[in-house]
């Protein structure tokens, strides 16, 4: 059963763009070490909530925007490998620097899921 990476940041709305362009080569680069599928997702319906919501998870400000993502892999085998590779490609090194990051990774939600239903 394939295993998946999930992930629910804040981007500010003015950096949209700039988050856009580092999914993009990141979609590349993880895509090129063997995953699956890589997908990014903007929220337009995530009200918050009165205990729980996306926007409270990610202590959401005005000026922002929720992206939901995921990356499927064949298994989690797989994936710490694949992402092992990834952490060490040139080619995202400098989106790991906290500076260059178009949103503030500290408020970021992410976990590995075992999948048990995929159809």
């Amino acid at each position: 059963m394939p295993y998946v990476d999930g992930f629910v940041i804040a981007v500010p709305k003015d950096k949209l763009d700039a988050y856009k362009q580092m999914a993009l080569e990141c979609a590349a680069v993880w895509k090129e070490h063997g995953a699956l599928e890589f997908r990014e997702n903007v929220g337009d319906d995530v009200p918050p909530g009165k205990l729980t919501s996306f926007p409270q998870a990610v202590m959401l400000q005005q000026d922002e925007v929720v992206i939901f993502s995921w990356i499927i892999f064949e298994s989690r085998a797989r994936r710490d490998e694949i992402n092992d590779k990834v952490m060490h490609d040139p080619r995202v090194a400098a989106y790991m620097d906290p500076a260059n990051m178009p949103f503030d990774a500290k408020r970021m939600i992410y976990g590995g899921f075992e999948m048990i239903i995929d159809q």
